[in-house]
């Protein structure tokens, strides 16, 4: 069964501009992939559409065989509670703490202060920031953003894991460090589908990628054919 299925989706942007054009693929429940592709070629709007940020101009965006354009009103929040994205600018509140940023996806589902405490902890300390759970975005480096960043995306077990960009601001120990956590959550029951421009990144990984060229899918690379590709 797919978590997310693309059939034949169009994005296009007042003016004219065409993000996306004709592009159908699935992601498998428990499974990793990338997209990537040249600056431009739409991996940001794909990953949009998914959290409805954005609406396909022709097509249908489905999750869990859900059609996104019917969840309209209240049914988005809903929707966005299955979907953990990782933004390229962290998004984080500079007013919270660390510990703040992260719990806000578990308070919003009304669960109880101690499970809260206990997921938010323990996703600290797998991405290392257990000791800055008191301090302030605006007192971390852009690493520190970045892993408070996917800690936020992640503690509340989402069926899907979107990340655009994840690793653009960690050096390349860090990176790894990321994806590793990242190729453990389908074992967890979390899909994992990453935006990146990292081609050495990505092959290292040996997943599944997805390559767009100007909003077209240029290629389905499986992972056994990635040394060749």
């Amino acid at each position: 069964m797919s978590v997310l299925r693309f059939d034949s989706v169009s994005k296009q942007y007042p003016g004219g501009h065409v993000a996306l054009s004709e592009l159908s693929f699935d992601v498998a429940a428990g499974e990793m992939l990338f997209i990537t592709g040249h600056s431009g070629a739409g991996k940001s709007t794909l990953l949009k559409l998914v959290h409805l940020a954005e609406r396909p101009s022709r097509g249908a965006v489905l999750f869990a065989e859900r059609n996104l354009l019917r969840v309209r009103g209240r049914r988005v929040a809903m929707h966005r509670r299955e979907i953990g994205v990782v933004f390229q600018d962290h998004r984080l509140l500079t007013d919270r703490s660390v510990y703040e940023n992260v719990a806000l996806p578990l308070i919003l589902r009304g669960m109880r202060r101690g499970e809260i405490g206990k997921r938010v902890r323990g996703v600290l300390e797998r991405l290392g920031l257990d000791a800055r759970e008191r301090a302030l975005p605006t007192q971390l480096s852009a690493g520190e953003q970045q892993r408070v960043g996917i800690a936020r995306a992640i503690v509340g077990e989402p069926r899907l894991l979107v990340a655009d960009e994840p690793t653009g601001n960690l050096d390349p120990t860090l990176s790894a460090e990321i994806m590793a956590l990242f190729a453990e959550l389908p074992g967890r029951g979390t899909s994992v589908l990453v935006a990146s421009h990292d081609l050495a990144l990505v092959k290292r990984m040996k997943k599944r990628v997805l390559v767009l060229d100007h909003g077209r899918l240029a290629d389905d690379i499986a992972p056994e054919d990635l040394a060749d590709a």
